[in-house]
């Protein structure tokens, strides 16, 4: 599995769980943007080593796909409401998590050298 077979995976999960329309392409193009920039940032924070193949860069990944899934499903919710810590409206008041709290347990990767 390559990189991209694993974003279109994530991206098809989500599709089904938000119960986004077929016709709908605004959102979806949405919701891949949001899958990319989670994958991307998951990436950056492991920085794997230059020894590293995209297999076993695609292996890791899986490994976090729960993190990423969550990651972009809160960035994809927080579109039109970016930086609101918290809203209240007619009775309902809404807060939402840290933006860090999807990506608990991802941690940078090293090399160790002798």
């Amino acid at each position: 599995m390559d990189i991209l077979s694993f974003q279109d995976e994530i991206v098809n999960d989500l599709v089904s769980e938000l119960a986004i329309e077929e016709e709908d392409e605004i959102s979806k193009r949405q919701l891949i943007s949001k899958v990319k920039n989670a994958i991307q940032e998951v990436q950056r924070i492991r920085n794997y080593p230059k020894h590293y193949t995209d297999d076993m860069i695609v292996s890791d990944m899986k490994r976090h796909y729960s993190n990423i899934h969550d990651l972009a499903l809160y960035d994809y919710n927080q579109i039109g409401v970016e930086g609101q810590l918290s809203h209240n409206s007619g009775g309902t008041s809404r807060t939402w998590k840290s933006r860090f709290e999807c990506l608990q347990g991802v941690v940078t990767m090293c090399d160790v050298f002798r």
